[in-house]
């Protein structure tokens, strides 16, 4: 089994058990939990189950396993003729989470 959700305008296919980085959520600690209600689809053997927009009492559970950052990416500024040239880096930050149900 599993389910489309929706979470920060982000779409994500996620199965039981199943480990997703979402947007960063400051309020989100190590082993809290977390309910999505936003589902769009739950597919199962006996078909797919679409929502118009959203699927009606299908709810997600998920624990947070903790908080993460993802690769470094640089950014590169430069004009030409003018002596100048900058480097930055940016680490963005994501929240780890496991999906422990999904209710339909």
């Amino acid at each position: 089994m599993y389910a489309i959700i929706c979470d920060g305008g982000r779409q994500y296919k996620v199965t039981e058990g199943l480990l997703v980085d979402i947007d960063y959520r400051e309020t989100a600690e190590t082993g809290d939990s977390i309910e999505f209600d936003r589902v769009l689809a739950i597919g199962a053997d006996s078909g797919l189950k679409l929502g118009h927009p959203n699927v009606l009492g299908a709810k997600v559970t998920a624990e947070v396993i903790g908080l993460e950052q993802g690769k470094k990416v640089f950014i590169q500024k430069f004009s030409r003729r003018k002596n100048f040239d900058a480097r930055t880096g940016h680490r963005q930050k994501y929240t780890r989470i496991m999906i422990k149900s999904i209710n339909a």
